[in-house]
């Protein structure tokens, strides 16, 4: 079972994902090297946090141990506040010099979010004294079952090739792949409820035109 996350529960988030992400290469892409690491990568959570708090959902496990970030980018619009946010995170996170390459980076990550609306699964992380228990999988489980419902396919990223494997037993495929100097993989999941919406939709047609045709005869 999973839980909404409330602001109150900001802290113990962000502290899962440190600890969970705190190797990881596409996260250290963002946040750097050197001294002032681990201040920039609390700020990185704390600004995904509040982004997904906003325009998205923040999800814990029952015992909080695990947490997962779900952003609806096509809710996210432009306003002081979002403003103010990203203006942090450049100059808490990035830095100006290195602002030009991330830049780069999110803009072709951007391109390859082809579909809108969608599900964009930012992080989920497990407290690493804890992995391999299955919180990571009941999670996934009931965020697809939760975006299933909506009916949106669900885009996400990866630049450890260990989990390939796990998320593709939950039916995500790898469409596409760069390469930032690691190797960063694009998965998307089209979820069971999108293809019976379509095949509704479609037999909802052929009847109706159906039964135009059948009027159609009966009046001449």
């Amino acid at each position: 079972m999973i839980i909404k996350a409330e602001r109150v529960d900001k802290g113990r988030v962000v502290a899962l994902l440190c600890l969970s992400f705190s190797e990881n290469l596409s996260v250290g892409y963002l946040v750097g090297t050197g001294k002032g690491r681990r201040l920039r990568l609390r700020r990185l959570m704390a600004y995904a946090f509040e982004v997904c708090f906003r325009f998205g959902e923040v999800w814990l496990s029952e015992g909080k141990q695990g947490c997962a970030l779900v952003l609806y980018p096509h809710l996210k619009g432009f306003s002081l506040r979002v403003f103010w946010m990203d203006l942090n995170l450049v100059f808490g996170v990035v830095g100006l010099l290195r602002l030009s390459q991330v830049l780069r980076r999110e803009k072709l990550l951007a391109a390859r979010h082809r579909d809108n609306p969608f599900y964009y699964l930012w992080f989920i992380g497990v407290n690493p004294w804890v992995q391999r228990q299955g919180i990571g999988t009941l999670m996934l489980r009931e965020f697809i079952a939760d975006a299933e419902l909506a009916g949106m396919p669900v885009y996400l990223e990866t630049s450890v090739v260990s989990n390939l494997v796990w998320y593709e037993k939950f039916g995500f495929r790898v469409y596409d792949e760069l390469d930032f100097g690691y190797r960063l993989f694009f998965l998307k999941k089209v979820l069971a409820g999108s293809a019976i919406m379509f095949y509704f939709l479609l037999r909802m047609t052929t009847i109706s035109c159906l039964c135009m045709y059948l009027i159609l005869k009966c009046t001449y």
